[in-house]
């Protein structure tokens, strides 16, 4: 087996705690600064009052390839916005200030944190109060620098595996992350969908014979049956367009906003736990 679990880190602390109960864990996602930078920190907020045990906070990116059409459109509306480096990480810094119980993650494409500074990248997001990054787009096998300054600075790294990956790059991936392993339900980009992917329960399956870690899926679940569905065979669910989804549909009303993603966290919250 490659690569147990980092018992010292919050993100694993946190997983470790949901398995105890014998239920999943409920991961939501946000992009950072969106509608706004204030209004966003208040949405990400929403989702662990709900019930989210872990929360990914998105660096809007120009061109965001592996996201669908909903995280495109919020991504537009944060960067229109004016969002920044800098306002993600007061969004994590005041997300994780307020909610101590829950670990919060950054997800972002390479390129900014490149452009940012590695180093300096890690050493901000931990003094914010971050629990690790989802890197979607870093090839392991470029990924050394990183994991370097992340380790030394307590961060976990948690990569992304798809259902065509093949078993030995699985193990190549699953050697060089931690925290858990971000498992692709489907092929393709990020959003909402009718059913999880069939490919998923093989996918954890074979990623589980490669690793300690916990085995995480995201991509498609968007309901409380599928969020159920999916805990039947995975640690931890990933949702983050169906959050997106609530909020572009609230418009300009932030409290309704605000009370659709923390009654949907909820739904979810029910549904992992009804494995």
């Amino acid at each position: 087996m490659a690569n147990k679990p980092n018992e010292a880190s919050k993100l694993s602390g946190i997983l470790a705690a949901a398995k105890a109960e014998n239920r999943a864990a409920l991961i939501g996602y946000l992009p950072g600064g969106f509608p706004t930078v204030d209004g966003g920190i208040r949405a990400i907020n929403a989702l662990i009052e709900g019930g989210c045990d872990v929360v990914e906070v998105g660096l809007p990116h120009s061109d965001p390839v592996l996201d669908g059409a909903v995280i495109q459109t919020a991504d537009d509306i944060a960067l229109r916005g004016g969002v920044r480096i800098k306002d993600v990480l007061r969004t994590v810094q005041e997300v994780a200030t307020a909610h101590p119980e829950a670990a919060v993650l950054v997800m972002t494409y390479w390129n900014p944190v490149d452009r940012y500074g590695t180093a300096r990248f890690a050493a901000d997001l931990a003094a914010a109060g971050g629990a690790g990054c989802i890197l979607p787009d870093l090839p392991v096998e470029e990924s050394e620098e990183w994991r370097k300054a992340a380790d030394e600075h307590g961060l976990d790294t948690v990569f992304v595996v798809a259902p065509s990956s093949k078993d030995p790059r699985l193990a190549e991936v699953t050697a060089a992350g931690s925290g858990f392993v971000y498992a692709a339900a489907v092929m393709g980009v990020t959003g909402t969908r009718n059913q999880v992917g069939s490919l998923a329960e093989d996918l954890v399956a074979r990623t589980r014979a490669t690793t300690d870690l916990p085995v995480c899926v995201g991509l498609g679940v968007s309901t409380a049956e599928q969020a159920a569905e999916v805990a039947g065979f995975a640690d931890g669910v990933i949702v983050g367009s169906a959050f997106v989804k609530r909020i572009l549909e609230a418009g300009d009303d932030e409290a309704a906003a605000l009370d659709a993603v923390r009654a949907l966290a909820g739904d979810l919250a029910a549904g992992v736990r009804r494995r």
